[in-house]
């Protein structure tokens, strides 16, 4: 028989790489049972989004509750990319509280010691495959059950990240392709695969979920899953659309986070720190930007933001872009003068390649894009010069140049530069797998070999 505690809540954050919505619960047809029960026992944020499409910038964004160039994310922590201050992450919050910190599996925001961001307890980094990790989440759980201090544990999964599990060809006939792909054998076999990671994903959800069942957890634990930015397919992952910047967001535990209930108002992954600041009653850090999520978890309010920001400035090559979005519009502005695909910030994979064959390349991408989502929910009508909205344009720009002079965008100043010790791919590469530039101490730059790094 569980017994009741009056310690704060445990708190496990789950989180993995690339997987956008594309799980049960968003309606996808992914064989995820266990993101389906957690959905079910929970609450489902069908309006969330990242505040990057790209992997370091949004774990920093939503651990440090601020937009990535305000915590000093531009680019990937491996590629020489760091945050301003690392104490700033949740981590160092929930472990000043009084909390256990535990980390197993990636965390992908900083290249040193992670517990230099607040983590008391640090499984072996070395460990990558899905059922490792899953492994060490579970001990972690176990060890700090009977604990008289709350625990956080931060459980970090490579899945559905590129390159993905080999699947037999018989397995791609009865896909659909996410809705930006192509219907076509190779992109079919491409979903396919994505599948099959996703499938090894919910597993590893799966052994956590029960684990708290085993250890009478469930009702005194917060647990947020969620996922970085959209899938590793062109027109989605570093893309500022919905098909990038869409989100999974399923919580379950106390304060009102169970039932099965959907929420469809505007969440920015930003949100979370603060939110958990209220849940807690700890107090709110200064840096914090984001909103708590409480009072449309108790129906109290039907929105907490007018409008989500996302932004993408360096992934594996530099495209600086900016978004801003609210329920029925999102505008999308890029900056400079490149108005092609930056193929080294797309994945290799059969998708990539079908798209590749047919002219995806020597496509030119707008500076300025306007969607109205309720009437072009795939986004593909972009009706930036079209006078019939006028107002709403313009109202959206507005939106945007003032989000971007209250946060110090850099971007405002011109172009930005890539840091000491940063590494990226000339964006006229074919691939990420070209050499890298690295930026040096003396202003100039050296070109690296052997670039193949996780991305």
């Amino acid at each position: 028989m569980c017994s009741s505690s009056t310690k704060r809540p445990d708190i496990i954050y789950f989180h993995s790489h690339d997987t956008g919505r594309y799980v049960s619960p968003y309606g996808y047809p992914v064989l995820t049972p266990n993101y389906q029960r957690i959905a079910e026992e929970g609450v489902v944020f069908r309006q969330a989004f990242c505040a990057a499409p790209t992997c370091s910038p949004s774990r920093a964004a939503l651990l440090t509750g601020q937009t990535p160039h305000a915590a000093g994310m531009l680019g990937l922590a491996h590629r020489g990319f760091k945050l301003n201050d690392p104490t700033q992450h949740l981590a160092t919050t929930l472990r000043d509280n009084g909390y256990r910190t535990m980390l197993a599996g990636l965390q992908h925001v900083i290249v040193g010691d992670p517990r230099d961001l607040g983590y008391t307890e640090v499984a072996d980094q070395s460990a990558r495959e899905c059922d490792d990790v899953a492994s060490a989440a579970v001990a972690m759980i176990e060890s700090a059950a009977d604990s008289d201090n709350p625990f956080f544990l931060d459980a970090g999964f490579f899945e559905t990240h590129r390159v993905y599990p080999e699947v037999d060809e018989s397995q791609a006939r009865y896909v659909r392709p996410p809705a930006p792909i192509p219907d076509s054998p190779a992109t079919r076999l491409d979903t396919a695969r994505y599948n099959e990671s996703a499938r090894r994903l919910d597993a590893a959800l799966g052994r956590v979920l029960d684990t708290l069942e085993r250890q009478c957890l469930v009702d005194s634990t917060i647990v947020i899953v969620t996922t970085d930015h959209g899938l590793a397919f062109p027109y989605m992952k570093c893309n500022l659309t919905d098909h990038g910047t869409g989100v999974l967001l399923i919580m379950r535990g106390p304060e009102g986070l169970t039932g099965g209930r959907v929420i469809d108002s505007l969440v920015s992954q930003i949100d979370l720190f603060p939110t958990l600041c209220a849940v807690l009653h700890i107090e709110r850090p200064d840096w914090l930007t984001g909103t708590s999520l409480l009072p449309i978890i108790d129906g109290s309010r039907e929105q907490v933001n007018e409008a989500v920001f996302a932004e993408v400035t360096f992934h594996a090559a530099y495209e600086p872009q900016r978004m801003v979005r609210t329920h029925e519009w999102t505008y999308i502005r890029r900056f400079g003068e490149r108005r092609l695909p930056v193929l080294p910030n797309c994945d290799d994979g059969e998708s990539r390649d079908f798209l590749g064959e047919h002219g995806w390349a020597e496509m030119p991408i707008p500076f300025e894009q306007l969607y109205n989502n309720l009437l072009d929910p795939t986004q593909c009508n972009n009706r930036i010069d079209d006078p019939a909205v006028a107002e709403p344009r313009d109202e959206m720009k507005h939106r945007l140049q003032r989000w971007m002079q209250e946060t110090n965008d850099p971007l405002l100043a011109g172009s930005v530069a890539l840091p000491v010790g940063g590494r990226v791919n000339d964006p006229d590469s074919p691939s990420f797998l070209e050499p890298l530039i690295e930026a040096m101490p003396d202003g100039t730059v050296r070109t690296l070999e052997n670039p193949r790094t996780l991305r």
